[in-house]
């Protein structure tokens, strides 16, 4: 079976014809070079308009990067013509395998881009004997297809959250579509402020609106403020996750200033690697720490007074009912207001001012929780991780969008992964 008609199966192109194909052992990895031709009586298209113009001259011959085979480069050759156009003017013809002056052809692009979601770029680039950009650009091509062809409506509910991308407290906010055991990357955003957030209702908001009943995020008071104002039709939740964080957080630091005033005083550092025994759930303690939190409870001291406000607050979860919820809350807040200790107070103030935010996860029925984002910044950390970080925001958006956008592809005649 001959190589034209191996290509011709999988990447016929219209109104062109494959011709010679020649092996060059000279370098390594081998090439296979492949000569294309236009078809007798075609008449090339504008690259502007896209109609039917007549040739005006050739160029020389430009070679396009095609998918490998069996470990060779392979590269199709072919001279451009220009047309003239009454339109555009003077202009390279287009092509249905490329686009302007790009090298690589759509499907190498595309081949390129399927790997680097399993792979670190680096990795592609060496595998496959190209250049890091070559895959970056790649990756592009095929992201910015999808944004443009994605499906946007139908979203019933959002998760909004920041991570910090870069040393010196540089966030960029993240919105995820979350709700029905799903979730995918709808925007990345530079900083986490109010004007941040406005740019993605900005660009959104329209399509976002008919079919938008639930935004679920934490208390950063920039995200509160915007939700309010750009989708306040929508129920606003507040999730469990960080409300429990900020109360693990008050914990620690309740036992970390109770551990310095023991050891000043002389007293026996019962607290000493005592600190995941208070923050961590009983189900989740070993057995080690399950003994060591037994031994924690026989004393009087503040730490232990915090961690059974924190157990005695769990109950709010259970609650079916946003009228009890709100009755148990508010005798909660009492009690932590008299502890006498200034970061559960914290904690109080906190959720008093946020009651009834809090309140509208019962009126959700407990279906929306940012369970999903959390899952999905997980997912945001290991593609950071994996390629050691990004220096240039760009291309953090394009590889988030890429590994978590879940974005549709453009079409092709075969998959090679």
């Amino acid at each position: 079976m001959q190589l034209q008609r191996i290509l011709n199966h999988v990447e016929p192109l219209k109104s062109f014809v494959y011709g010679r194909a020649t092996l060059d052992t000279s370098c390594s990895p081998p090439k296979v070079r492949v000569e294309i031709r236009e078809r007798a009586n075609g008449r090339p298209e504008c690259s502007g308009c896209g109609e039917k113009r007549p040739g005006y001259d050739r160029l020389s011959a430009r070679e396009f990067g095609f998918v490998p085979l069996w470990g060779m480069t392979v590269l199709w050759v072919y001279a451009m013509r220009r047309v003239e156009c009454p339109q555009c003017g003077i202009r390279v013809e287009r092509v249905p395998w490329a686009d302007g002056k790009c090298h690589p052809t759509h499907s190498y692009r595309l081949f390129l881009a399927r790997w680097a979601r399993r792979l670190p770029w680096q990795d592609v680039a060496r595998y496959f004997h190209t250049s890091w950009d070559s895959v970056y650009r790649a990756v592009r091509y095929v992201v910015s297809w999808g944004l443009v062809h994605r499906d946007e409506s139908g979203i019933e509910a959002i998760g909004i959250d920041e991570i910090q991308w870069k040393r010196g407290h540089q966030f960029v906010t993240l919105v995820y579509e979350i709700g029905s055991g799903s979730g995918r990357l709808l925007w990345i955003g530079r900083d986490r402020t109010e004007k941040t957030l406005h740019r993605f209702f900005d660009l959104l908001g329209s399509q976002l609106r008919p079919t938008l009943r639930y935004v679920c995020s934490d208390m950063w008071s920039a995200y509160l403020t915007t939700v309010a104002k750009r989708a306040g039709f929508a129920l606003h939740i507040l999730d469990r996750f960080h409300v429990m964080a900020n109360m693990n957080k008050a914990i620690d630091e309740v036992r970390r200033l109770e551990v310095q005033q023991l050891k000043t005083t002389g007293y026996e550092p019962i607290l000493t690697r005592a600190r995941w025994c208070l923050l961590k759930l009983r189900k989740n303690l070993t057995d080690k720490e399950t003994v060591k939190l037994s031994e924690i409870l026989k004393y009087n001291l503040k730490s232990v007074r915090a961690y059974l406000l924190r157990e005695d607050f769990q109950r709010f979860w259970t609650y079916r009912s946003a009228a009890w919820a709100q009755k148990f809350l508010r005798q909660w807040c009492t009690r932590a207001m008299r502890s006498r200790l200034e970061p559960m107070k914290k904690v109080a103030r906190s959720l008093r001012r946020h009651e009834a935010l809090l309140l509208n996860w019962f009126r959700a029925k407990g279906t929306i929780s940012s369970g999903v984002v959390e899952g999905l910044n997980n997912k945001v950390k290991v593609t950071m991780r994996k390629s050691y970080g990004f220096r240039n925001l760009d291309v953090l958006e394009t590889v988030l969008y890429h590994n978590l956008g879940d974005l549709p592809e453009p079409k092709s005649t075969h998959r090679f992964c």
